[in-house]
């Protein structure tokens, strides 16, 4: 960006009275105060050092902060007896210092924090935070770190200010008279930078999935959280985001990834119901790169938290799209991600937030991520019970989503067997037998369900493709899974009677939990079952379905499929066929039979244009087909 922002040469000798060194200016904080600390890599690092190296003349000071990326030297053990840590998310820096218990951990809705300074419970004596150099009209910029920060310098008993001339002025509701600042530390130095880390290949995973629930046009929010040996997976998901079209963002923090999804033009905020055209944030982390990106950019509109975690805001935000992590998940729903046991890892930061206000926006989609499994003990993500001391964030009754590299998990409005099935579909399958097996033990899942195991089944990948239809609509074709027990119910009994003598060659007019049970419950190598399916407010609905059946005995398969009634004549059932031949061939399957009543043309027409080798004779009113695929 060409900075346009005018500073004022001239403000160290026009506000020569309020400026000071950093070892003067930190002179002022006593024994047995509380001093905030600026957020993130805005973290006024020289202010802090000049704290710390008052060690020796302070004790109880109280060191309160949002999350710093600094080094955190006053979080040594040897100032355990000087500086006390309390913290409203935890980062590295601090995270064993406060599992030892020589910190402490403040669980707090991001919405919330100001509200706790602005009421005076939580009274602020020094307030330490990094500014550009004012402007023409003697007003500062607190720069890539607005979040909390502002809240808590308007609300310090003394504010002492790191002015950086390497600090970029951001646009929004980031700037403050330079009056409302008590003392003033010239330092030039640069920003602290953190640079977004390579994909693990469970990332890249995960982050394909969420993208698939993604519509053009929705307003997304990327999370703070983070996975040991993962990495953060929300900021990920925007490199798979750049086929998309007229995004918004309103997210709490943003990282270096935003860089190639703006370079794609897949972000305009042209659909944003409010701050429209706007990127609104309340701080970043990155390299000077994103740095010189937000530098006085009107496209970024940097915010407090108590406006962007404002779960009614964020609920006015058409298709609104929030992504959070967890750390541990149970069969029913139960989201931790702050701690897992009794160790405080993270925070909650904004997930319940923006949770509630992406569940209650029009269209919206609250999204929880997970790896399935831990990568320091190897052990299951998703669980039956939670790790004792583990802490709920986000409840089971407020839970969407939930996506790990195995699938995505639709929650909302299911009951405890839906649940627990659709989790264990997308834990690690190493651990989805012994889930199964927990499940039944504690009566989530129905004793009969003792009989599928061995049959939760991991689908291969090209087994997934999709469809565009001649009225734009994209339909999903994937294997069927467990859990589209409910789903497969809804689209049996809403056949036409035509359509069901068809398929299943008998008037039937009902059909036995034990038969649907059967129609999903399959092992995707000798029984193959794919399904159509078209996302809808509920999670999906099933359209179509394809499936075969191998005679080990003659390497062939039977194959049949059903077609919605309204979604038939729309080329729907000659693609299903293609692509059941295409997973039938890589299988190594020598050809279809298949058995079609003589009053169904449109069947008898798809093996007709197949464009295989086809026999077929008739007895009593039924055609026998035969395909080779040689």
């Amino acid at each position: 960006m060409v900075q346009t922002m005018k500073y004022d040469n001239d403000w160290q000798e026009k506000y020569a009275d309020l400026i000071s060194t950093p070892k003067k200016a930190l002179t002022h904080v006593k024994p047995g105060q509380r001093v905030f600390v600026g957020t993130g890599c805005g973290e006024p690092v020289s202010l802090v050092q000049a704290l710390v190296a008052r060690a020796g003349e302070l004790a109880d000071v109280e060191i309160v902060h949002l999350l710093t990326k600094g080094d955190a030297p006053y979080a040594d053990a040897k100032y355990s007896d000087v500086f006390a840590i309390n913290s409203f998310f935890i980062g590295g820096n601090v995270r064993d210092m406060i599992q030892q218990g020589a910190g402490s951990y403040t669980p707090i809705l991001m919405s919330d924090i100001s509200r706790l300074f602005d009421s005076g419970q939580l009274p602020l004596d020094v307030v330490l935070v990094q500014v550009t150099p004012p402007n023409e009209r003697g007003r500062v910029s607190l720069g890539i770190s607005v979040d909390v920060v502002k809240s808590a310098a308007e609300n310090g008993s003394l504010v002492i200010a790191q002015v950086n001339p390497q600090m970029v002025w951001t646009r929004g509701d980031s700037s403050m008279d330079i009056y409302d600042l008590d003392i003033l530390v010239p330092v030039d130095e640069p920003l602290l930078e953190r640079p977004s880390k390579p994909l693990s290949d469970v990332t890249k995973q995960i982050a394909k999935n969420i993208v698939s629930l993604v519509d053009d046009g929705s307003t997304l929010q990327f999370g703070m959280g983070r996975l040991p040996g993962v990495g953060r997976i929300p900021p990920a998901v925007m490199h798979y985001l750049t086929d998309k079209k007229n995004l918004g963002i309103h997210t709490e923090f943003i990282t270096d990834d935003v860089i190639e999804l703006l370079e794609s033009g897949a972000v305009t905020g042209s659909r944003k119901s409010t701050d429209r055209g706007k990127i609104v944030t309340s701080f970043c982390m990155g390299t000077k790169k994103l740095y010189d990106l937000v530098d006085d950019n009107s496209l970024f509109s940097f915010r407090s938290t108590d406006y962007v975690n404002d779960p009614f805001v964020i609920s006015r935000q058409h298709k609104m799209v929030a992504i959070n992590m967890a750390l541990e998940i149970d069969l029913t729903g139960q989201v931790c991600a702050d701690s897992r046991g009794d160790k405080f890892y993270s925070g909650i930061g904004g997930q319940v937030d923006f949770n509630w206000g992406a569940a209650h926006s029009k269209g919206g989609k609250a999204i929880i991520v997970i790896s399935s499994l831990s990568m320091r003990d190897k052990g299951s993500r998703i669980v039956c019970r939670l790790t004792p001391g583990s802490g709920v964030v986000t409840t089971r009754g407020t839970v969407q989503y939930v996506v790990s590299e195995y699938g995505v998990a639709y929650l909302a409005g299911k009951n405890i067997q839906e649940r627990a099935l659709a989790l264990i579909s997308i834990a690690h399958p190493d651990f989805r037998e012994s889930l199964l097996k927990e499940a039944i033990a504690a009566r989530y899942i129905r004793q009969d369900f003792a009989d599928m195991e061995g049959r939760f089944v991991v689908a291969s990948e090209e087994m997934k493709t999709s469809m565009l239809l001649d009225d734009g609509t994209q339909l999903q074709f994937r294997p069927i899974h467990p859990t589209d027990e409910a789903n497969m119910r809804d689209l049996i009994y809403d056949l036409s009677q035509e359509t069901i003598y068809y398929r299943f060659m008998s008037n039937q007019q009902k059909f036995g939990h034990q038969q649907i049970h059967n129609f999903v419950w399959v092992d995707h190598r000798k029984d193959v079952a794919i399904v159509g399916v078209v996302p809808e407010a509920h999670g999906e609905d099933i359209v179509a379905v394809g499936r075969y059946y191998l005679d080990e005995r003659t390497n062939r398969a039977e194959v049949a499929f059903v077609i919605r009634d309204t979604w038939q004549n729309k080329r729907i059932g000659t693609f299903l066929f293609k692509q059941l031949i295409a997973i039938a061939k890589r299988s190594g399957i020598s050809g279809f039979t298949a058995e079609v009543l003589r009053e169904n043309s449109r069947m008898q027409a798809i093996f007709k244009s197949s464009g295989y080798e086809l026999k077929s004779s008739i007895e009593e009113g039924v055609y026998s087909f035969w395909i080779d695929f040689d």
